[in-house]
């Protein structure tokens, strides 16, 4: 994900890395499932790998809200930054979570690294220089 793609977490990772503000929509209450590449790349293998040839669910079916994300992203970078509110657009969705009972099912496959570890991962593969847009 790039830093500025307007995504959640490399959003939050960037501003809190900044030590700005970190913006988020509405009250926060919204809630969004994240699933770590390694874990996606996992079962994207297993479908590709199996003969099941109609559609399954990968991701991970564990919803935070966009405030527990904020501040999960301020615990695992130490950042002193505050959270600010911003009116939530209209079309923002209040809820995405994963289905994942199929991927369970046919790939005995579901995702195994938490949010804080996978933020954890994140920040150490990607390096702060990029997730604040330094250039090299």
């Amino acid at each position: 994900m790039r830093a500025h793609d307007g995504r959640a977490i490399p959003t939050f990772l960037r501003q809190a890395l900044q030590s700005r503000p970190l913006t988020v929509f509405g009250d926060g209450s919204q809630t969004r499932s994240f699933c770590y590449v390694d874990d996606l790349i996992r079962g994207i293998v297993a479908l590709a790998e199996s003969d099941e040839h109609s559609p399954v669910n990968i991701g991970n079916p564990n919803e935070f809200t966009l405030l527990e994300l904020a501040k999960a992203v301020l615990e695992v970078t130490g950042s002193s930054s505050e959270i600010i509110y911003e009116a939530l657009p209209t079309d923002d969705p209040q809820q995405r979570r994963p289905d994942i009972g199929r991927a369970r099912e046919l790939l005995n496959w579901e995702p195994s690294v938490e949010l804080i570890e996978g933020l954890r991962r994140t920040i150490d593969q990607t390096g702060h220089a990029r997730l604040i847009g330094a250039t090299a």
